[in-house]
Formats: structure tokens, C-alpha cells, sequence
């Protein structure tokens, strides 16, 4: 729902860097880069009209009180009944100045994000939010006990508790079609809390309201109206119906039933297991500005969510680079550790060598998996304030150099050397498998001095190289014509098996693996129950069955809301 200064997209990178310093130096003083939003909402105001083209229109005015003690609140994010409505038709202002970044929310789906600019909430400032969705379409549906009336209900948006606090005293207000007559519409059930029925009226055009206002209730969760009135007042076309093949025949529909289970049994087994690969929290996804300088490789790629195995891969080249083990069998991997370990070992490194001490199998991986959440809460904490997005940018453009350098190598001693000093970097490629091979597909390769302890076949002296330091902070040794070789293709073909062989010798089925790790750093939320019903949209972040609660009402709800 509320971002940080980084979203000013229409100024260049290093201008808007510049930009971004200034302000806080300036203006931000002695806040923290890490975001504290808190705030209340002591008044909203929403107007739903239902026009004559079928379509919705939704007005929300809302008060923003910002905590003396909080960030601005420079992004307001506010969820849309559904996808069928354009963004050309949204406007906003803040205190009556016309404010035009308006944009996709990244966290309310469907939703609008309205960037405050110059207008942001200072801490302490109260002000006026206006946001008008005009033409959202497919919002009316057939009502469930008279197929002659339309049905329209409306999910109020709302913000995250862990944001909005205070009690708000909430107004929504449907402006029927025109030409409606006032015995002609009918109200649904009031939510829980509300007056049992609305007060009913005219607005400036003539057109009958139904309004309903709460003094005190909250703006954390959704608040859903509804009301039917005769279908003639619209277009049919405008109206949602039952797709015509429900009618087809007795043998159709069951076919069809069958078949829409097993595709969302499919979606579902797919969907649970992207879930289970999603390790990184949500709250590093919170936009900070500025990009995070001076991570490693392996610190970039859990940024990137790379696939575990490859991770634990890179962490094991950096260890061997460092001579602070040496392979001894490669299926099952068993590694010898130095004694004592070098001192330039990261944290992260001596933890995943020190599960290499348990035995193998269910006691490894349940160390190397403590390993792997360690070293994901540990980026987590460094990317407090930063931008998750700028900071990714930058380290893929690090990746793209590195490739380049070695691509650049007029020799196979200068290429072997030059790989050998960015491995860790180029890892970061998800096509790191075939720029690999293709970078080797000719000619020699002057195998790193640590190769040997990485493939005990090779043989070769395990003396730890002594050169000066290099772009992952590992030792570097220039071929010599004394160096071994290999094939190009078959030093390739050596480091590319090498991911894919870790994560069947050490930790299994990776999949399995890395559930255990999001299990920890990234839980799914605990499931929210709804009442069954069709919905016409859904709530940011939240599922959305909304239910229709009154004997009169058709079934069809407008969601919007769940900012966070």
C-alpha cells in the first residue's frame, strides 16, 4: 500500500539517487531508512454510482491522520472491483491538487497506486485523499430471486492493521441509475455492526441513494452493501450471466464440471509448488530507496531467489577457492575440512562446511536448511531501507560485466583466468548453464588452481593460491604453461553438472528442500474464512468469496481493498 521514495519513475536513475540523498538529507532528518508506517483514518467517504451504461463508478475520500512518530505516506494503493476498468480513467487529488502518478498496484490486486509526490504525508500532517475509478465494467450480475432485476453489490477497500489504527467513522452512499423509481430498488442485508437499512434519497441528478454510515467502525477489513434494482435500466449486454453452455445438455456440463476441477487441481499443484520455492519474506519485497552495495554473489542470488542448489553450489566453490575443504567423493558428496578454517570465510560458509561434519542424509540437510534460513534472514537485514528492485538491477548489471570480461578474453589463459575470478557472479545468470558452454565451446581450458579440490579425479597440488584479490573476494592465480588443461567442453560440462548433481547427492529432492526453508522464512498466512458467493473482483493479497446476504440479492460482488 505505501511505498518509499523510489517510485518517482519518470526522473533518471542517477538524478533521482541524487534527488532521493537531497530529501533526506533535508527534509528526513533523523529518520531511518527502514519505513515505519502508522496512521489512522478517522473519516472515508465512498461514493458507488451505478450508471446507465452498465458500468461503476467509485469515489473514495479518505483522511489520512499520519503518526508523529511514522514515514511519510507518500503511495496510497486502493483496490478496483475488477480487471475491466482503465487506467486513463482514474484520477486523484490530494487537498484538492491534482496528483497524476497513478499507476498498477504491485500489492492490492486488482488495485491502483497513487503516488503522492510532493503531496506526501509529513508525520503529524493530516490530509485529504480523492480517488475517482470511473467505467468499471462487468459489476452487475442477475439477481438470485428475480431474473428481471440487476444485482450490485460493493467490498468497501481497506489497510492493512499492522498500518491503520483508530476507529473510522465510514460513509458509502449508491447513486442508483437514472430514471430508477423509489419503489422500484431494493437494499441487501447490512454488514454486521450497520444500521439494519440504509437512509434513502436524492443526489444533485435525481438519482435515488441508499446511504450507510458507521461512526465507528474500522477500516482494516471489508465492508459490503448491495442493492438490486430492474434490469431494463441498463443495457443486458452489461449484465454478467451463466455462461449458454450450462444449457447445452446433460452430457456437457459434467464433462465441463470434471474438466474445471482438474485444471484448477492442476493450478493448484503448480501454484502450491511455486509457493514452496518463495523463500524470501514479503517484507524485503517492501520498496526502500537506494540500492544495497557490497553484498557477495551468494548474497545477490538469494536476493534474486535463485534455486537453492545453485546457491549451496556457489557457496561450496567460494569455500574451495579459499582452501577451506577439498572434496573427497563427489556421489555421495563427502567434503575434508581445513583445520583451523581460513579467517576470511563469510559466516554463511562456515555454517554450510559445519553441516558437512553431521552424518549424511536427514541430519545434513536439516543443518544445511538452518544454514539456508540463516543466510536468508541475514539479506533480509541488510536490505532494511534498500530497494529490493534497484538493488536486483544492480547486481545483474555486475553479472552481465563479469560475462563480459571473459567474453572479451583474447586467449584461453586470459578467458580461464578471468572465469575463474567471476564464477560466483556469472552463477547469477538463470541461463548460466548454457552461456557456460557456450563461452567453452572451443579451444582449452586452463583449469583453476583449486579444480583438483573440487574433482578428485583430476589430481594436482592443493597449495592455496596466494594472488592478489579478485572481484568475489577469492584468490586468483594467472595460468602458467605449467597448468593443467581441459577440453573446453568438458570443463563446462563439469561446472554445469556440478548444480545439478549437489542437489541429488546432498539434500534430495530440492523442491522438498526448499519447502523447509520457506516454511520458516516466508510462512503462508493463515487462511481467512468467507462466506461462499461469486465475486467480481478479489482483495489485494486476501481471497475474496463474497457472499450476498439478503433474501432479494443477486450474487455479485465488487470487491476492492487489502493494502497493505
Amino acid at each position: 500500500m505505501l511505498r518509499v521514495l523510489s517510485k518517482l519513475r519518470m526522473i533518471p536513475r542517477t538524478i533521482r539517487i541524487f534527488l532521493i540523498l537531497l530529501i533526506s538529507g533535508l527534509i528526513l532528518p533523523g529518520i531511518a531508512l527502514a519505513q515505519n508506517y502508522s496512521f489512522s483514518v478517522p473519516e472515508a467517504v465512498v461514493d458507488v454510482y451505478w450508471n446507465e451504461d452498465g458500468t461503476s463508478s467509485i469515489v473514495y475520500l479518505l483522511t489520512f491522520v499520519n503518526d508523529t512518530s511514522a514515514s511519510p505516506i507518500d503511495y496510497v494503493d486502493v483496490g478496483v472491483p475488477n480487471e475491466n476498468y482503465r487506467l486513463s480513467n482514474v484520477s486523484a487529488e490530494v487537498n484538492g491538487q491534482s496528483v497524476f502518478d497513478i499507476s498498477e498496484s504491485p500489492y492490492v490486486k486488482p488495485g491502483v497506486a497513487i503516488g503522492l509526490g510532493s503531496s506526501m504525508i509529513q508525520p503529524g500532517d493530516t490530509s485529504q485523499v480523492r480517488v475517482t475509478i470511473d467505467g468499471v465494467e462487468r459489476v452487475l450480475y442477475p439477481d438470485s430471486t428475480d431474473d428481471s432485476y440487476a444485482s450490485a453489490v460493493f467490498d468497501t477497500t481497506y489497510f492493512d492493521s499492522s498500518f491503520v489504527h483508530g476507529p473510522t467513522d465510514l460513509t458509502v452512499v449508491f447513486h442508483l441509475p437514472p430514471g430508477v423509481q423509489p419503489e422500484q430498488p431494493r437494499w441487501h442485508a447490512s454488514p454486521s455492526g450497520w444500521p439494519s437499512q440504509p437512509e434513502t434519497g436524492l443526489d444533485g441528478q435525481g438519482r435515488i441513494t441508499y446511504t450507510w454510515r458507521n461512526p465507528n467502525t474500522d477500516f482494516s477489513s471489508a465492508h459490503q452493501f448491495g442493492a438490486s434494482f430492474p434490469a431494463s435500466y441498463v443495457p443486458g449486454s452489461a449484465i454478467v450471466r451463466s455462461s449458454p453452455l450450462a444449457c447445452v445438455g446433460p452430457l456437457l456440463l459434467p464433462l465441463i464440471c470434471i474438466g474445471s476441477v482438474v485444471l484448477l487441481i492442476i493450478w493448484s499443484v503448480r501454484a502450491g509448488q511455486r509457493r514452496k520455492m518463495q523463500y524470501l519474506p514479503p517484507k524485503i519485497a517492501i520498496e526502500g530507496h537506494g540500492i544495497k552495495r557490497g553484498l557477495t554473489a551468494v548474497e545477490a542470488a538469494i536476493l534474486m531467489e535463485q534455486p537453492m542448489d545453485k546457491i549451496m553450489t556457489m557457496i561450496l566453490f567460494g569455500s574451495l577457492k579459499k582452501n577451506a575443504a577439498q572434496v573427497t567423493s563427489r556421489d555421495p558428496l563427502e567434503l575434508t575440512l581445513s583445520d583451523p578454517l581460513p579467517e576470511d570465510l563469510q559466516a554463511y560458509e562456515k555454517d554450510f562446511l559445519n553441516a558437512f561434519k553431521e552424518p549424511p542424509v536427514a541430519a545434513r540437510q536439516k543443518s544445511l536448511q538452518k544454514t539456508m534460513i540463516e543466510l536468508v534472514r541475514s539479506v533480509g537485514e541488510k536490505m532494511k531501507g534498500f530497494s529490493r528492485r534497484e538493488t536486483v538491477d544492480y547486481y545483474r548489471t555486475i553479472m552481465e560485466q563479469a560475462w563480459a570480461q571473459v567474453a572479451a578474453a583474447d586467449t584461453p589463459e586470459v578467458k580461464s583466468e578471468k572465469f575463474d575470478e567471476v564464477m560466483e557472479w556469472t552463477m547469477l545468470d538463470k541461463d548460466y548453464d548454457d552461456r557456460t558452454k557456450e563461452v567453452f565451446r572451443e579451444g582449452p581450458v586452463f583449469v583453476p588452481v583449486w579444480w583438483p579440490r573440487y574433482d578428485p579425479s583430476f589430481g594436482g597440488p592443493l597449495a592455496r593460491p596466494t594472488s592478489g584479490p579478485i572481484v568475489t573476494a577469492g584468490p586468483s592465480v594467472r595460468p602458467g604453461p605449467s597448468m593443467p588443461t581441459l577440453p573446453g567442453s568438458t570443463f563446462a560440462a563439469s561446472v554445469v553438472t556440478g548444480v545439478q548433481s549437489f542437489s541429488s547427492r546432498v539434500v534430495g529432492n530440492i523442491t522438498d528442500f526448499t519447502n523447509g526453508v520457506t516454511k520458516v522464512t516466508n510462512p503462508p498466512p493463515k487462511p481467512t474464512t468467507y462466506s461462499s458467493g461469486r465475486s467480481s473482483g478479489s482483495s489485494g493479497g486476501h481471497s475474496c468469496a463474497c457472499a450476498c446476504a439478503c433474501a432479494c440479492a443477486g450474487c455479485a460482488c465488487a470487491c476492492a481493498g487489502g493494502g497493505r
